[in-house]
């Protein structure tokens, strides 16, 4: 047994059966020897303070884990293999169960859910059952179907407390009060049985299939979308999805309703559907083949949007806000499943096919939008599109800067007093995002130091030719004298920043990756509890995630197309500032999925993959995404150009300053991520009462 406060925190770490980080662990486990539970106390030394040790059930998941602290890897929460049944708790199990199992205590069965239910589907489901038994009184042949229908329809009135279950048919001499079926009533039903169960039951079948299943399949599929689609009321639909493949098929003479009581003796029968609770707020963890229920609530929704994009061109049945509305909430299931397929091929694949994944498809949710975006606007001759591209670059590094990680620390803040992270590896990011700032905005430095400054209308205000004038629409023209300052200097300096950049970020990668990657001090420790050695079982193949991967890509693709093509109306009729929504709804809305994995990390004391997230976002817009946005141009012509606004410049330089300081002494709460917040909100603010981009 271990002994001593120290060891038995590290063996609570190393013991995790979630699989999740612990934030100190022992490294003297030996990689290649026995598994142990639990080092001695002697060998629990200093430097195993400040190492990490992962735990995880396979080594495809601890691959996964490793990837996490990986400079240049998506950052993924979720598993890509299926977790053991028996490492789960008791609340995630329930949340799997198929509502056929009757529990000793279900609690309370008066709650608000339960009421809520009644008063949304039970009692018009009830009185459905109702008229579907009396027509099937009326046919004669399926009077029995019609008894069914009657109980039923007291069972879906107030389903919660009661049981449905198969019985064997009893023989016409067995006393219907038997204790076998417990409840007389019940028994008085469940017992009927046709002495003549030949060509009439077949009959009466047939009717019962064309006359009342339908009605009721309808029925309940309409309530079984609506509670999924809901999520809290899952058991709902489970309840109603059941009904329609397994209740409702099966011989009525089978069946048993009964309520439960807590001194009856279970009947010796399948349980077809038993429920307590009509809502559970926990579905929010419910997955499916490893995607999240929102995610795969929302996917009906990318189909609606292509649908509509494309069919209705003349905006006759919505408007082009809704449709660009549309377009950009489609985005974020993509971007889940493009992370999820980028995950998962990085965990079954090599560290050299990981890589080449995340850097080709890393960024490609954002700059599929920004390059649909330049070539609308080059082929309409407007050069506003550039200039969204332009403030939805800034607005995403401005929001991973300040607004991820601040959001993180306020939300992990609130469960940990003080969260700590690595301060070597954060410091390694705020040095790539200086050098990063610094070379993207040097041709806007520069630009102003040798441009010509050119107003498009003064006006003296002291009648005074020697007085004063004020002017509007004033900037820099690069253009004069026949261009020769843009393509002689400005030019040649977009493209060596371009080159620059990219082989930064290499260097960067090979800095954390190769040469310097104890930085990280990650460890994958071999020790589990007895009976955790698992083979990894894994949700998505490689194939299947490239070729989700690829589909996700194409719709996406498709996607911000549409909101490109409809989002010209709500940048003329708006009176909100164009910078404000690029800097907003344009940036941020893409980054929803990373944002929530960085507060799932922040509530697990993770902080280090919450600035992580949005430090590694933040290198790659300007490493990467702006490089490829201007070699872009060289093969396609468009209107953008690597010369930002002064409000860019200086919110984009003041969010790193401020990120650095508050990032310098590796420990954070909650008061410092509101800080980085409410300067987030500040900028927006000046976004939002900002002037639109003159011509635009």
């Amino acid at each position: 047994p271990c002994r001593g406060s120290l060891c038995e925190r590290h063996c609570g770490l190393i013991n995790n059966p979630q699989g999740d980080l612990g934030d100190l662990g022992c490294y003297l486990h030996r990689p290649h020897g026995p598994p142990a539970l639990c080092p001695p106390l002697d060998e629990v030394c200093e430097s195993c303070v400040g190492r990490t040790t992962l735990t995880a059930e396979n080594l495809v998941e601890a691959t996964k884990l490793s990837n996490n602290y990986k400079f240049g890897f998506k950052k993924w929460k979720g598993h890509v293999t299926e977790r053991p049944w028996e490492d789960r708790s008791e609340i995630v199990k329930e949340l799997y169960s198929d509502l056929n199992v009757i529990r000793g205590s279900g609690g309370p069965t008066v709650t608000f859910g339960n009421i809520l239910y009644l008063l949304l589907f039970g009692w018009w489901l009830s009185l459905l059952y109702v008229m579907v038994a009396a027509v099937m009184f009326l046919t004669v042949v399926g009077a029995p179907y019609g008894h069914l229908c009657w109980h039923l329809a007291g069972y879906f009135l107030w389903p919660f407390g009661k049981v449905i279950q198969t019985v064997e048919v009893p023989k016409p001499h067995m006393d219907e009060t038997s204790a076998l079926l417990g409840d007389p009533v019940a028994s008085s039903w469940c017992q009927r049985c046709w002495a003549d169960a030949g060509p009439l039951r077949r009959v009466g079948a047939v009717a019962w299939l064309c006359l009342g299943y339908p009605v009721l399949v309808l029925a309940h599929g309409l309530v079984c979308v609506t509670a999924w689609l809901l999520i809290v009321s899952i058991p709902v639909a489970k309840l109603n999805a059941r009904s329609i493949t397994h209740l409702l098929l099966l011989p009525p003479e089978q069946l048993c309703v009964r309520r439960l009581r807590m001194t009856e003796v279970p009947l010796q029968g399948e349980v077809i559907l038993c429920c307590y609770q009509a809502l559970n707020p926990y579905y929010y963890k419910y997955t499916v083949d490893g995607l999240n229920v929102f995610a795969v609530n929302l996917l009906p929704l990318v189909l609606v949007t292509l649908v509509l994009g494309y069919v209705d061109n003349h905006n006759r049945l919505t408007s082009s806000a809704i449709k660009f509305s549309l377009a950009l909430l489609s985005i974020m299931p993509l971007s889940y499943y493009i992370g999820m397929a980028i995950a998962s091929i990085s965990a079954q694949s090599n560290f050299a096919v990981g890589a080449v994944v995340n850097a080709t498809f890393g960024s490609i949710t954002e700059l599929t939008f920004y390059i649909t975006a330049l070539i609308k606007g080059s082929r309409e001759g407007n050069h506003c599109y550039a200039e969204i591209v332009k403030s939805a670059l800034t607005g995403t590094l401005v929001g991973c800067v300040l607004f991820v990680p601040g959001l993180c620390m306020v939300i992990g803040g609130i469960r940990h007093q003080e969260q700590r992270f690595n301060s070597r590896s954060a410091g390694v990011s705020s040095a790539l995002l200086f050098l990063s700032v610094g070379g993207v905005f040097a041709p806007t430095l520069f630009s102003k130091v040798y441009g010509k400054l050119v107003c498009g209308e003064c006006h003296n205000i002291t009648q005074n030719p020697l007085g004063h004038y004020l002017c509007h629409n004033c900037h820099f023209d690069l253009m004069g004298s026949n261009g020769t300052l843009y393509y002689s200097h400005v030019q040649p300096l977009v493209y060596t920043v371009s080159l620059l950049l990219p082989a930064a970020y290499l260097i960067g990668l090979f800095f954390t990756l190769k040469t310097h990657s104890h930085i990280y001090d990650i460890h994958i420790s071999d020790c589990h509890m007895p009976g955790h050695h698992h083979s990894a079982v894994v949700h998505w193949s490689r194939w299947r995630a490239l070729v989700i991967l690829v589909l996700s890509t194409l719709c996406m693709s498709a996607c911000a197309d549409l909101a490109t093509e409809h989002i010209s109306p709500i940048l003329t009729n708006s009176t909100i500032s164009q910078y404000f929504i690029g800097v907003t709804v344009l940036a941020m809305v893409p980054e929803l999925p990373e944002i929530v994995n960085g507060i799932q990390f922040a509530l697990q004391n993770n902080l280090s993959l919450s600035i992580e997230i949005g430090s590694c976002i933040a290198v790659q817009v300007c490493m990467l995404q702006i490089p490829i946005l201007v070699l872009f141009t060289i093969f396609y012509p468009t209107n953008f150009t690597l010369v930002f606004s002064d409000l860019h410049v200086y919110a984009s330089m003041f969010s790193v300053v401020l990120m650095n300081y508050i990032f310098m002494d590796g420990k954070c709460d909650y008061f410092q991520g509101t800080v980085l917040v409410m300067v987030y909100f500040i900028l927006l603010a000046v976004y939002f009462f900002a002037p639109s981009p003159s011509g635009c």
